[in-house]
C-alpha cells in the first residue's frame, strides 16, 4: 500500500481536534482533587479485615478482590515501591491498561479520586485514599540484571512468578502501575525521582470495581537513588462498604462515568 504523506493543513486540523477534545475533558474534570489522606493511616477496623499480608522487600504477593472490597497498601520506611498488575477475575484477557488510564483522564498523576481502567474501557480499581500522590504510571518496575552482575530479585521476575500463581503467563502481564514511586517528567522530557514527595508511612486504598485478581511486587524502583535493604509493605484486604452516590472516583471525569456505565452493562 502506498503511503501518502499528510499535508501541513491536515496535521494542523488533527492537532486542533485533539486540543478541543482535551479541553472538553479538562473542563469537565474537577479543578482540584482532594487533599492527600492524612498520615499515618487510621487503624483498620478489625471487623472489616479479611486478610493482612506483610510483603518483604524483594518479594511478591497475589490476592483476589471481590467487587467493592478494599485493598490498603502501607509502607514501613522509605525505599519500597509497590508495582501492581490487575485482571478481571471473570475473564483474565481483560487487564489493566495504563496507557488508556492516563489518556482518558488527561493526567499521569494517578492519585486519590482517579481510577484504573482495563483494556475493555471498564474500571478495575478506584484510588479512594492516598497520602502522597507520588506514583508512577510511566516507567514500570525493575528488570533482571545484566550478565556478570549479581542476581537480585526484581519486579519483572516477581511478576512472572505471580502470574504463574494465578494460572497466567508472562504474556498476560500488562504495563505495571507502581505506587510510592515519585517519578516526574522534567522540562526536558526526562524522568526524575522526587523523593521529597514520600514519607516513611505513606498509604493507599484501592476499591475493586469488579471481581479482580491482583499481583503486587515490593522492590526498589529503578530510578530510586537509595541503596540498601527494601523495607516491607503491608497489604490489608477489607470487606466492601456502601459507595456514596456522589463518590468522587465515579463522578470526577466524563470518561470515568462512561467506564462505570460499561461496568454496569457487563
Amino acid at each position: 500500500m502506498q503511503h501518502i504523506p499528510r499535508t501541513p493543513d491536515q496535521i494542523a486540523a488533527d492537532r486542533r481536534r485533539y486540543e478541543e477534545h482535551q479541553r472538553r475533558g479538562l473542563d469537565f474534570a474537577p479543578k482540584a482533587l482532594p487533599e492527600p489522606s492524612p498520615r499515618p493511616a487510621p487503624v483498620s477496623d478489625l471487623s472489616r479485615v479479611i486478610w493482612t499480608e506483610t510483603i518483604p522487600g524483594g518479594w511478591y504477593w497475589t490476592t483476589p478482590l471481590a467487587n467493592g472490597e478494599v485493598l490498603r497498601l502501607q509502607t514501613h520506611g522509605l525505599g519500597s515501591s509497590l508495582s501492581l498488575a490487575a485482571w478481571s477475575a471473570a475473564d483474565t484477557t481483560e487487564r489493566l491498561n495504563l496507557p488508556d488510564t492516563v489518556k482518558v483522564q488527561w493526567t499521569t498523576e494517578l492519585r486519590k479520586g482517579r481510577v484504573l481502567f482495563s483494556d475493555m474501557g471498564r474500571v478495575l480499581l478506584s484510588i479512594t485514599e492516598d497520602s502522597s500522590g507520588a506514583h508512577d504510571a510511566l516507567t514500570g518496575g525493575s528488570g533482571a540484571t545484566g550478565p556478570g552482575t549479581p542476581k537480585a530479585r526484581n519486579t519483572r521476575d516477581n511478576m512472572v512468578l505471580a502470574a504463574g500463581k494465578l494460572g497466567l503467563d508472562r504474556r498476560d502481564l500488562p504495563a505495571l502501575m507502581t505506587f510510592f514511586a515519585p517519578v516526574r517528567v522534567d522540562a526536558s522530557g526526562r524522568f526524575a525521582w522526587r523523593g521529597a514527595l514520600l514519607s516513611g508511612d505513606d498509604w493507599v486504598e484501592l476499591r475493586a470495581e469488579m471481581d479482580v485478581l491482583v499481583a503486587l511486587s515490593n522492590t526498589r524502583h529503578p530510578l530510586d537513588p537509595a541503596t540498601g535493604d527494601v523495607p516491607p509493605l503491608t497489604a490489608t484486604r477489607m470487606v466492601a462498604v456502601p459507595v456514596a452516590g456522589d463518590d468522587l472516583c465515579r463522578t470526577a471525569t466524563a470518561e470515568a462515568m462512561r467506564g462505570f456505565e460499561n461496568n454496569a452493562r457487563a
